[in-house]
């Protein structure tokens, strides 16, 4: 229906694209995007990758230029801030602004990166990664600095690592965990991240629980403090110890909230009206061999719900339901990891490795195949995620 109004609220890799997938399947009615950073969306990968390298400035990573949203007629607003959902009125309410009616409205809020919570984590000197403005002040701080000091050794703070290292920088990584990655890779992998890591000169100390950062009169960072009370020198504090979902709007509103808003599986919270996806979206899967419903944190997962809720928006289908396959990558000192499928929960893995150093690690629960973690190996990522893919077809038709 031309005269139908959809908002999304959030211009991340699910807001953009729920705009972007409407017009390509032929929407004709009103879309209008709130992005409550003043510039325009841009993508969140090589903040810590190409971005952070030097490689590549911010305009590069922008979707598309502005004049792509009028040629389309998507109404972007930046610098929007949205204050509340009003659910009765079907409304969006916007500081400084008049209400926004809508039809149907996506959430896409993404998530936040967690606090930490010691002393010092507030100095100007310590810096998460989570928007373009923080990419800036980090990229400006390493490159400045001797000592990094990287509290988190999941993907943002080993991307952060290895961008460090790779300059030439004194760098330690602080992880409480037993090992790297362990939310999302199995043992085998972990530890071949380690070990690539200690290679280039990082020192990876596990199982260490930061107590305290550490600055000057100035606000600079000086130094990370462990647990045991040693003091671990720093020119610059990095954080990435996770992310928690942006639902409070939607949980003001109402809707059903459990770390993510929770949504069906047509991807509509307990409103039908009002949908949620990326990292706000707490959803069930398939692909998950020790939960019942997921929130994933993940670019694709973003895109793919973005797409599939846009054609329930314009074609209304009632025999479809989300089920895309899972996946994930990173890259770190030359090698890419690809992950497809939830790999948490396997009890059986098989290594396979070729003579030039690339390898696969494919992860079983009994005979069942859920998930691949490959190195360098994008034949082996995308024929697993063919076969995950196939298995949940089968799986449906059965």
């Amino acid at each position: 229906m031309s005269d139908q109004r959809v908002v999304v609220i959030g211009a991340g890799h699910g807001g953009f694209h729920v705009g972007l997938f409407l017009r390509m399947h032929g929407f004709e009615g009103r879309v209008t995007i709130l992005d409550g950073q003043d510039r325009l969306p841009y993508q969140r990968p090589p903040l810590s990758k190409e971005f952070l390298q030097g490689k590549q400035e911010l305009t590069e990573t922008e979707f598309r230029s502005a004049s792509f949203y009028d040629d389309h007629d998507l109404t972007l607003i930046k610098g929007a801030s949205v204050s509340g959902i009003d659910r009765a009125e079907r409304q969006v309410v916007v500081a400084g602004r008049e209400p926004i009616p809508y039809d149907n409205l996506v959430i896409a809020t993404g998530s936040r990166p967690r606090s930490l919570p010691v002393p010092g984590a507030d100095l100007p000197g310590v810096l998460p990664l989570a928007v373009a403005d923080h990419a800036s002040s980090l990229r400006d701080r390493i490159n400045a600095a001797h000592r990094v000091a990287v509290i988190g050794g999941g993907f943002i703070g080993l991307e952060s690592a290895a961008m460090a290292a790779e300059a030439g920088k004194q760098v330690t990584v602080f992880e409480a965990a037993g090992r790297l990655m362990e939310r999302v890779v199995s043992e085998p992998m972990s530890r071949f991240y380690e070990d690539l890591h200690r290679a280039r000169g990082v020192d990876v100390r596990l199982r260490s629980v930061v107590a305290a950062i550490q600055g000057d009169e100035h606000g600079g960072a000086t130094g990370v403090v462990t647990g045991d009370g040693a003091r671990h020198p720093a020119d610059v504090v990095v954080v990435g110890v996770g992310a928690v979902a942006r639902d409070e709007l939607a949980a003001e509103a109402g809707l059903e909230t459990n770390n993510g808003v929770v949504v069906g599986p047509t991807l509509q919270t307990s409103d039908p009206l009002v949908y949620a996806i990326g990292d706000c979206a707490r959803f069930g899967t398939r692909f998950s061999a020790t939960a019942a419903s997921v929130r994933l944190e993940s670019v694709q997962n973003a895109t793919d719900q973005a797409k599939f809720v846009a054609v329930h928006i314009h074609d209304r289908p009632t025999d479809r339901t989300f089920d895309a396959v899972p996946w994930f990558w990173t890259e770190q000192l030359g090698h890419k990891l690809q992950i497809a499928g939830l790999t948490d929960g396997s009890d059986r893995m098989d290594r396979v490795a070729t003579d030039d150093g690339k390898f696969s690690i494919y992860c079983y629960r009994g005979d069942r195949l859920i998930g691949c973690e490959s190195v360098n190996s994008p034949r082996d990522h995308v024929r697993a995620r063919k076969e995950l893919g196939a298995a949940l077809d089968t799986a449906l038709t059965t």
